[in-house]
């Protein structure tokens, strides 16, 4: 067992960094969507575009302090910003507290291959920054899901282990088969939905989401994701049907409730799979 004091301090750093990289998400899913430059300019206020000081850029501790208003002309900046910064940084823990030596909390799956921590970094965050910009644009940057499945196939070279093998090639196979599986399933669905309701059922940024779900996580991740995201996704919108906050004919994004049933999956879905295996058994 880690020493419980280099356990907190890797908790603070690991929280740290997840709010910094979720301040990074923030400027990718304003500016990705608009074609703008993730790099340049700076951070500036988006009402009066002065530029914004390192010492007022703080993820989560800036917002509070500003009370989500811009120092310099006051104008509203959006809670999406603390946001998107404090789940970035929750989720990275959750990572975290699934390896070897951490206290096993909310039953989570444990990881026993330290290397994975960043690739599932990777994957978490560019989950984070697909769904946000799903829900404002509609739409999943390429970046997300193209990009995604690059990486998912270069991390299964690099760590076989991401797909519980020890030999590079096997885990190659498995992620490319995974993707294919994912990609192909998703626009299975999408076509059958657009022959019964004439109309387009399935974006083409989720058919490519799924791709990449299966190049990180595998073939049992890609069945789980999308039984769970078409479970999520109906909960929701038969909610916002009845609510009247939403028509029966009306877009809903999918791409979230899939990022939604990946995470799950990081997290627990092995062990809900062998109980699901188990009830089956029976």
């Amino acid at each position: 067992m880690i020493d419980p004091f280099i356990l907190i301090l890797f908790a603070v750093f690991v929280g740290a960094f997840g709010a910094c990289i979720g301040s990074f998400l923030n400027v990718c899913i304003y500016r990705i969507p608009r074609n703008e430059s993730i790099v340049s300019p700076g951070s500036h206020c988006p009402h009066c575009n002065r530029a914004i000081p390192w010492y007022l850029n703080i993820p989560i501790l800036t917002w509070v302090l500003l009370r989500g208003r811009c120092r310099y002309c006051r104008g509203p900046i959006t809670p999406r910003y603390l946001l998107v910064e404090l789940l970035t940084a929750v989720l990275f823990l959750g990572i975290l507290f699934q390896q070897e030596g951490f206290p096993h909390l909310l039953h989570m799956q444990r990881m026993h291959d330290w290397h994975l921590v960043p690739v599932y970094f990777v994957f978490t965050a560019g989950l984070i920054l697909g769904t946000f910009v799903d829900f404002e644009f509609m739409e999943i940057p390429d970046s997300v899901t193209i990009g995604g499945t690059v990486a998912g196939l270069i991390f299964s070279v690099l760590l076989p282990a991401l797909h519980g093998t020890t030999i590079w090639y096997r885990s190659l196979l498995t992620a490319m088969l995974a993707a294919a599986l994912g990609a192909g399933l998703l626009w299975l669905v999408g076509w059958l939905g657009e022959k019964a309701f004439k109309k387009e059922a399935m974006g083409f940024g989720d058919v490519k989401l799924m791709a990449a779900v299966g190049a990180f996580l595998g073939v049992k991740a890609v069945l789980f994701t999308i039984i769970g995201g078409a479970f999520f996704g109906s909960i929701v919108g038969v909610a916002l049907i009845a609510t009247r906050r939403a028509r029966l004919q009306g877009q809903i994004p999918f791409g979230p409730y899939l990022s939604l049933a990946a995470l799950i999956w990081v997290y627990w879905g092995p062990i809900l799979w062998q109980g699901y295996i188990h009830l089956l058994g029976k």
